[in-house]
């Protein structure tokens, strides 16, 4: 029987890293991503064309997008709000820009000052632009199975969005767990209703460990017949409506799982492991990789000296 090949996007040099209180030098990031560049992700998300006023801690955008050492088998996607953060990532040569928008209407004003119309709208106009170049277009649509302040989000509003956007012909979609409301059941038919509606889609799965779900929810993404997962090395990142939980599902927890698994992710586990360790010494404070603090599954120690 064929090994299933599943494909690992890593998103801690964007998704984590803003959320630290402290700015990561520029050689130091750059340095990092050159690093997880021979690690074999399929995919790095490099950081995002934010203002730098509202987020500092990725002010070096192009700086780091422009001096990083490019591996033909990676693709490079960064993060853009709005047109004027489209064009500055045309500009530095990106593979992929990765769009943003909540599904729930409350999230979507809280987190981007605006409705889920205005969104789209504004979305639109980035797409009719970007997709005259080469480069791809993916769309995350954020609080996908759960909002915290609405609660449930019903399936046909997930599939509904998702379906504007595939009509507009973007690449890929990916469905967010934004504050780790998603539970296992509800991921395998969330997935399995969008993959039966849009095969032409590239989808992705991007959970958050806040309830500590994230690798079952992982494993019920499997179980849907998806193949592409967001992860953050060391487990970095957080949400801002569950103030000191932890954030993304963590890389090395995932790959460690998946392999174990029998799946295919073409990633080193000892290289991510190693870039992991470098962490705490980047941003001033643990990670939530347990992992890193255990070894893999068959680590093995030498037996106690009895007394």
């Amino acid at each position: 029987m064929e090994t299933k090949k599943v494909y690992i996007h890593e998103v801690a040099c964007r998704d984590g890293f803003q959320n630290e209180s402290v700015f990561i030098p520029t050689d130091d990031k750059i340095a990092i991503i050159d690093r997880l560049s021979e690690c074999g992700y399929a995919k790095i998300e490099v950081t995002s064309f934010t203002s730098p006023k509202a987020i500092p801690a990725l002010r070096d955008a192009e700086e780091v997008m422009h001096r990083i050492k490019r591996n033909p088998d990676v693709v490079y996607t960064v993060l853009v709000p709005n047109l004027r953060g489209a064009e500055r990532a045309l500009s530095c040569g990106v593979d992929e820009i990765n769009l943003v928008m909540s599904v729930s209407q409350t999230h979507n004003q809280s987190n981007l000052r605006m409705t889920r119309e205005g969104s789209f709208d504004q979305l639109a106009g980035i797409i009719a632009e970007v997709k005259s170049t080469p480069v791809a277009i993916n769309i995350s649509l954020s609080c996908s199975f759960g909002c915290p302040m609405e609660g449930d989000v019903a399936q046909d509003e997930v599939l509904a969005w998702t379906d504007r956007f595939a009509s507009l012909g973007v690449r890929g979609v990916t469905l967010c767990d934004t504050t780790g409301m998603a539970y296992p059941t509800q991921v395998r038919d969330l997935f399995a209703a969008v993959a039966a509606r849009f095969p032409e889609l590239e989808l992705t799965a991007h959970f958050h460990n806040t309830r500590g779900m994230a690798l079952a929810n992982a494993n019920a993404a499997i179980e849907a017949g998806v193949n592409r997962f967001d992860a953050s090395l060391g487990g970095l990142g957080g949400c801002p409506y569950a103030p000191g939980a932890s954030g993304n599902v963590c890389t090395e927890e995932m790959v460690h799982m998946f392999e174990l698994m029998g799946l295919e992710t073409g990633v080193d586990l000892q290289a991510a492991l190693q870039a992991s360790a470098l962490l705490p010494g980047l941003i001033g404070h643990d990670v939530p990789s347990q992992i890193l603090k255990a070894g893999p599954r068959l680590t093995l120690h030498p037996v106690p000296e009895l007394s």
